[in-house]
């Protein structure tokens, strides 16, 4: 379930993307398909809305996004090590995708440790550049329930997103 936060922010997203003529995929795991379906809400996201991945075993990590097992074996799923792979993944199996975010974390309630609390989410970033595929990763720690954990990681992966491509001003 989107709230009108991610709802306003995917439009906004989608224009800049139309603007630089690029289109948008993505790969999650913790957020379910949120994030796809935040962009989809709006009327004429085939423009600029390629595919979305829902990942969220490790084997369909390693086998859609090409996710190295010893990534995964090294630092978890939870990563941000993962989360990069994950977004580069995205462009390496979407050749019209210029801009590609991934979410993984643990949503709860249960699942969390002391080193990855629930609420944490790695998110990875991977944008067609010149020079081959740029990569960034970003760790956060959202409050809440599942669902809220979930929404946040959503908003903050659109919020990230704009503030990518936005021109400078």
């Amino acid at each position: 379930m989107s709230t009108s936060k991610e709802l306003a922010l995917a439009p906004e997203l989608g224009r800049l993307l139309v603007e630089k003529g690029w289109m948008f995929a993505c790969a999650e795991s913790c957020t379910g398909g949120l994030l796809a379906a935040a962009m989809t809400h709006t009327a004429g996201s085939s423009q600029w809305f390629d595919r979305g991945f829902v990942t969220y075993s490790n084997e369909a990590k390693t086998e859609q996004l090409r996710v190295n097992e010893d990534t995964l074996e090294r630092f978890g799923a939870v990563s941000e090590e993962t989360a990069m792979e994950m977004a580069a993944g995205v462009l390496a199996t979407a050749p019209y995708a210029n801009l590609a975010v991934s979410t993984t974390g643990i949503a709860g309630p249960g699942g969390g440790t002391q080193g990855k609390p629930v609420g944490m989410v790695c998110f990875g970033f991977a944008q067609r550049a010149s020079a081959g595929v740029a990569t960034r990763a970003m760790t956060r720690i959202f409050e809440g329930d599942r669902a809220a954990i979930r929404q946040a990681a959503v908003a903050f992966a659109l919020e990230t997103a704009i503030s990518l491509i936005a021109p400078a001003t």
